[in-house]
């Protein structure tokens, strides 16, 4: 083939066991516009039929050996995608506009993510588009509250489906809408008997869109403007202009200490500012970041925002946008779900870094002179 292939967009499609991933798949499937999609599709069982249930082609289904995508196949996972683009190379394959990865409903996944993520040969060539969680209306608050995984794969999804609803009462609905939003209040709620649930557009969650090369920054954050949520803002002074949204997740109705907060900063900051941060984040705290996703605008080239995505202590090789998306627009945004992590202490490191002390804490100046004082370390 002449010049390099684009880069392709990968969604990961997750949810609990029975929740009906499989079932919106062949749904979606039928969508012309998922024509050029290759499926990789999990097994988990002594039998695998999950491959009979998928409707497409068995050039555009791969399945993946028997065991939990998030430990014995991961491996596979990597040797896959890697494949693939071996084969769009040498044309045995045509292009491919998306591939979508089918999780056991036993997940967690955050290994998955950073299959995506963390792989360097990988993230040349495929970008993690967004995650869509599927839950059953009629049993997940119930697997939510009893089951970790279900819960981390509510807490990362970019988007929610609820499927099963014409089993469910409004009052089952009702209750498991606010327990979504409560985990996760980014992430839009989509009826799974609805049409929106059966456009390919269910996928294009912002960052990356194959069509137009344009990044969707509003879509992929998931801005809050509008969603109906109460917010804690918490309003910078002088110049720098930092605030912050956050939900805080109540421990005691679903025994969790999930988090989703936002970070807004209005000046460039400094390339080594913004390393030693993720750097300090992820590597002391990485397995409380179940998901981080940024635009930043950098000091060095403000004009082009650099985009940041993470699970845990793996990220993305940060990427270089040609342009910001809204030039009218160019503060920094970060968008973090954390479990067991304060939004103060994120904050305090966010803060130190930037140079840009809280007032309303008598140990700002001090976290401001030594950043790893916030991380109880001296030099």
């Amino acid at each position: 083939m002449n010049g390099p292939l684009p880069v392709v967009p990968v969604s990961i499609l997750t949810g609990f066991l029975g929740a009906g991933k499989t079932t919106l798949l062949n749904r979606l499937l039928k969508d012309p516009a998922l024509a050029d999609t290759a499926v990789i599709i999990n097994e988990f069982g002594d039998v695998s039929i999950d491959h009979l249930l998928v409707e497409s082609s068995s050039d555009g289904v791969i399945e993946l050996s028997d065991g939990c995508l998030c430990c014995t196949v991961r491996g596979e996972l990597v040797d896959t995608l890697a494949d693939l683009m071996d084969r769009m190379q040498t044309g045995r394959i045509k292009p491919l506009k998306r591939v979508v990865i089918e999780t056991t409903g036993l997940a967690d996944p955050a290994p998955v993510l950073q299959s995506v993520l963390g792989n360097p040969v990988i993230a040349q060539n495929f970008r993690l588009d967004g995650v869509v969680t599927v839950v059953d209306a009629v049993n997940g608050a119930q697997t939510i509250a009893g089951h970790v995984e279900a819960l981390k794969q509510v807490a990362v999804a970019d988007r929610l489906v609820i499927s099963k609803t014409g089993l469910a009462s409004k009052e089952q609905l009702d209750a498991l809408s606010d327990i979504l939003k409560d985990l996760n209040p980014r992430a839009p709620i989509i009826d799974g008997d609805g049409q929106e649930a059966g456009r390919a557009e269910l996928f294009a969650c912002g960052l990356y869109d194959a069509s137009t090369k344009v990044a969707d920054v509003g879509r992929w954050l998931q801005d809050e403007k509008g969603n109906g949520h109460d917010h804690d803002h918490h309003h910078g002074h002088g110049h720098h202009g930092h605030h912050s949204h956050h939900h805080h997740h109540d421990v005691n109705r679903h025994g969790s200490d999930i988090r989703s907060f936002s970070i807004v900063h209005d000046r460039p900051i400094e390339p080594m500012a913004l390393e030693m941060f993720i750097d300090l984040l992820r590597s002391a705290h990485g397995e409380k970041l179940l998901r981080m996703k940024a635009i930043v605008c950098v000091a060095d080239r403000p004009e082009r925002p650099v985009v940041l995505h993470g699970v845990q202590s793996v990220f993305h090789a940060p990427e270089r946008l040609a342009a910001w998306p809204d030039p009218s627009d160019r503060r920094t945004r970060m968008v973090l779900i954390t479990k067991g992590l304060e939004e103060d202490f994120v904050r305090d490191l966010f803060d130190a870094f930037t140079g840009k002390p809280r007032v309303d804490r008598p140990d700002a100046q001090a976290l401001t002179d030594n950043p790893l004082a916030v991380l109880g370390l001296k030099f």
